[in-house]
């Protein structure tokens, strides 16, 4: 699959976000995720597997934290990424091979938030407050929520690109770990910073919601 045809995929699949379009960043990750993922596709490997092998290195998060002291936090910290990593490649394996289905929709975006129910796990082993921890993952639960049930009730796009997307999730869950290795309880400064960005990127979402759904009701 040529990148042009690739990306127009995964823009369907996105709710028409194009990564042609996007910031370098962004841009620069899809292409990554593309290459890798065609690579896994010749070789037979499915985007079920890639997703199931992200989620067992995110579950081991918590444990690298929580067991290996300050060494556990930087291993953690790079769990992260290679979970992140792996969140990239089973949608561009999905889509590469033709093999993208709702079942396997839904089954990522399930072991998204557990994903991340296992960092904040490692955000409280590593010292941060357990109620700002449920509260922080409450907020980036709701943020996902608001969205999900704005598209069932008619919401055609994602509405708008929050600052408290998952890359900002999987940015702050790297530097806080790596930053909590050096100073220990710098992880409750970084639980804040997710909780904000969290509320900050719910109040983006629900006037982008409002609107979007107030436009389709006339």
């Amino acid at each position: 699959m040529l990148w042009d045809d690739y990306a127009t995929a995964w823009s369907g699949l996105h709710g028409g976000f194009d990564p042609r379009r996007a910031s370098v960043l962004v841009r620069g990750w899809v292409r990554i995720a593309y290459g890798i993922g065609s690579w896994l596709g010749r070789r037979g490997i499915g985007p079920m597997a890639v997703t199931t092998a992200g989620l067992l290195v995110c579950l081991s998060v918590p444990v690298a934290a929580g067991t290996l002291g300050r060494w556990g936090l930087l291993l953690a910290a790079v769990l992260v990424l290679v979970a992140a990593l792996a969140d990239g490649l089973d949608g561009a394996v999905a889509v590469i091979t033709g093999r993208a289905t709702r079942l396997g929709y839904v089954y990522d975006s399930l072991a998204d938030r557990l994903g991340e129910a296992a960092w904040l796990t490692a955000f409280w082993l590593a010292g941060a407050p357990g109620w700002l921890v449920v509260t922080a993952g409450a907020a980036s639960w709701l943020h996902e929520y608001a969205r999900a049930r704005a598209t069932a009730a008619g919401m055609s796009e994602i509405g708008v690109v929050t600052v408290a997307e998952r890359p900002t999730r999987v940015l702050v869950a790297i530097f806080g770990l790596l930053a909590s290795a050096a100073i220990g309880w710098f992880i409750s400064v970084v639980t804040m910073a997710w909780l904000f960005l969290a509320v900050a990127g719910g109040v983006q979402l629900a006037v982008a919601i409002r609107r979007a759904l107030a436009e389709s009701d006339r």
